[in-house]
């Protein structure tokens, strides 16, 4: 059974997941709107893949005999400079992430809740390949520049992303 606290962290990391999932879809929004379509596409994934961390974490909760309780998700931001500026939005998001996390790993600890420890380390594994995700992106970006020709090619590339 999971502790109060642990179950209030847990709902609250389940907010911050869907509030990044919004904040992915507006993202993908502004790319669309931009007329870079594999970005938009690459970004709808990584939207659909923080709904899914949430799930996963729902799902802990309830077998773990807790309660998820919802909370207000907050308007994302919707305007960028550039495509660097979403991405580097994206890896802050990210960051953020991986500081939550970190965080309902040391409450698992201190809990001595091996469980959710174990549910636990699964996100900090994915974190590390998420920062890696976007910090490649923005590296490649500051080869772009301002080629057109090498942003197209890097829209397309990113377009080609696999799953979710």
């Amino acid at each position: 059974m999971l502790s109060k606290e642990l179950e209030q962290a847990l709902n609250d990391q389940i907010n911050y997941e869907l509030g990044a999932m919004y904040a992915y879809m507006a993202m993908a929004a502004w790319l669309e709107q931009a007329n870079l379509t594999g970005c938009a596409k690459w970004m709808g994934k990584q939207a659909f893949e923080e709904y899914e961390h949430a799930m996963k974490i729902y799902e802990h909760v309830f077998d773990r005999g807790g309660n998820v309780t919802y909370q207000a998700i907050a308007k994302p931001n919707n305007t960028f400079k550039d495509v660097r500026d979403v991405f580097e939005n994206g890896l802050k998001l990210e960051q953020g992430n991986t500081a939550n996390i970190n965080k309902l790993y040391e409450a698992a600890l201190g809990a001595k809740d091996y469980p959710a420890q174990i549910m636990l380390q699964w996100f900090i594994d994915e974190q590390v390949e998420e920062e890696k995700s976007f910090a490649d992106i923005l590296a490649q970006l500051d080869m772009i520049q301002d080629n057109p020709a090498g942003l197209l090619m890097f829209d397309g590339r990113l377009g080609s992303r696999e799953g979710s």
